[in-house]
């Protein structure tokens, strides 16, 4: 053990480096000054741990690093602990041994890997044993059902993405509206690659060549780890080729019904997979705007990506740049805190998005052209209900009709 926490703790020689900056880091520094646990959730490689490496560099310069200890339960090492939540207590303790320090700030990575940690973090934490204790986990299930109840009241949860564009402007130190206009050439390359591979970090940093392989290996570790081994799915023929069939069939409606059809397994089952898959971040379920929920409930609904790059693995989306740019507004209004339905009775509007008691009425178009142009105005125009927003998000198209924005993505986004 003393080898694999050396080997996790480089902060004890030296700060990270070459790390990049995140739009939530100011406000998880602003958390540190409460004591309730801090938990990160989001898909597999969204950057979770990076935040945890930039949260050790900061805390580091009010505290001895020595006194930060950082573990990551993901490591092969620790899956003989896998059922002993009891192992938190020794690897403190060799941290100890090996820092001649008290530990301080604990940082859990992906938590889930070890049954029974809710109860070793309750315990740590109503003691007062550290000063702040921070989780990660890739399954929204995390904060459900027993961990729910015994952690009530004790912490802050925060969503990790992907980089979002504007992350990726700031990388590319495109960081105001002239440098936007003026490097636009560039700007249009960024979406280009968001829209085909999306935004993992270490995805974005690679070759084109390498990106879909890695991206391949990412799909793959979310459905074996992070929906059958934490779910005890029996059936994983039946259960990939949902997920595969969910892939290749983004923003189609669809109903548990036609799903089970369509990949030969029953309708409860194909729910329980879709829940699963929603659990692990990689998919999201959009239900129909209603006032009703039992009508949300019994209607049609439709499937996204929370990240663009996994389109890569279906079929026929690569020259699909409709579909490409509809997923990739949506992840980007998910990375915004948009709560987001869509609706469709007697005309459709891909996305109604709402945050702090406003509605926004979303189309999204790549090409707005005299073919489509009376269709993706009248899905806005025909709604049966008041918004305080009217917004076509195309490619790179600009102008006003009425009450209806037309906006450049790379614009709408730049916020």
């Amino acid at each position: 053990m003393e080898k694999v926490l050396i080997s996790q703790n480089k902060h004890w020689e030296k700060a990270y480096e070459n790390l990049y900056n995140r739009g939530i880091f100011h406000k998880l520094v602003a958390n540190l000054q409460t004591k309730h646990i801090q938990v990160l959730q989001g898909v597999r490689r969204s950057g979770k741990s990076t935040l945890f490496k930039l949260l050790i560099n900061s805390i580091s310069k009010s505290v001895d690093p020595h006194e930060i200890l950082y573990v990551n339960l993901d490591d092969p090492f620790f899956i003989k602990y896998s059922n002993d939540a009891a192992s938190f207590y020794e690897i403190i303790q060799v941290a100890k041994k090996l820092t001649n320090k008290e530990i301080k700030y604990l940082f859990l990575d992906e938590v889930q890997a070890i049954d029974g940690w809710e109860r070793y973090v309750k315990s740590v934490y109503d003691s007062g044993e550290f000063i702040k204790i921070f989780i990660t986990g890739s399954n929204s299930s995390l904060l459900s059902g027993e961990l729910a109840t015994l952690l009530s009241g004790r912490y802050l949860s925060t969503q990790v993405y992907p980089l979002s564009f504007k992350e990726i402007l700031e990388i590319n130190k495109i960081d105001s509206t002239m440098k936007l206009h003026k490097e636009l050439p560039k700007v249009l390359n960024i979406v280009d690659n968001m829209m085909k591979y999306g935004s993992f970090v270490e995805v974005y940093e690679l070759d084109e060549e390498f990106k879909r392989e890695l991206l391949a290996t990412y799909y793959e570790t979310i459905l074996l780890k992070d929906c059958v081994a934490n779910n005890a799915i029996r059936d994983v023929k039946s259960f990939k080729e949902l997920s595969f069939y969910g892939l290749t069939n983004l923003t189609s409606l669809y109903s548990y019904a036609s799903l089970a059809k369509a990949t030969h397994i029953h309708d409860k089952s194909a729910k329980e997979y879709i829940s699963y898959l929603e659990e692990s971040y990689l998919f999201i379920e959009l239900k129909l705007f209603s006032y009703s929920l039992k009508e949300q409930q019994n209607n049609k609904k439709k499937l996204y990506l929370t990240d663009n790059g996994f389109m890569n693995l279906g079929f026929n989306f690569s020259s699909n740049y409709g579909k490409l740019l509809e997923n990739l507004v949506f992840s980007e209004l998910q990375k915004l805190g948009y709560d987001l339905y869509f609706y469709n009775k007697d005309m459709e509007c891909d996305f109604i998005a709402k945050k702090n008691d406003k509605t926004l009425a979303i189309q999204v178009c790549y090409e707005l052209n005299e073919q489509n142009r009376k269709r993706e105005i009248n899905g806005l125009v025909k709604l049966p209900f008041e918004v305080d927003e009217k917004i076509i998000i195309t490619y790179n198209q600009s102008e006003t009709i009425e009450d209806i924005k037309i906006e450049r993505f790379w614009e709408y986004f730049f916020i």
